[in-house]
């Protein structure tokens, strides 16, 4: 068994807003997974459904057949860095403002192909 891997570093959305739909589809096959964040409307749903269709290609590559019935060991999002900005307040006082980013780690099991 080979643990087949594809991420998006530094992908330009908060990891809150993708992380409900990595548990949505974590121990699912990989057209499940597909078909399950097809039909999600929101944008974290994109960013994970082109990690996950990236890692069942890189299981393809290397010889795995029958991808779509593959199942999803592991589904991250981390945080990533921040971009900080400051936003100008009354009284001469100052707010944070954090641009977030996230890490998305997309694992699928693969046996392995001699």
């Amino acid at each position: 068994m080979a643990l087949v891997k594809a991420s998006h570093r530094h992908a330009r959305i908060a990891a809150t807003k993708v992380r409900p739909f990595a548990d949505l589809i974590r121990g699912l096959t990989v057209e499940e997974g597909i078909e399950a964040l097809k039909y999600e409307p929101n944008r974290g749903a994109r960013f994970l459904e082109k990690v996950l269709r990236s890692a069942a290609a890189n299981a393809e590559d290397r010889g795995a057949r029958n991808v779509d019935a593959l199942p999803i060991v592991e589904c991250r999002v981390d945080g990533g860095p921040m971009f900080k900005r400051l936003q100008p307040r009354a009284r001469g006082m100052a707010f944070l403002i954090r641009r977030r980013f996230a890490h998305i780690h997309v694992s699928i099991d693969a046996p392995e192909v001699e």
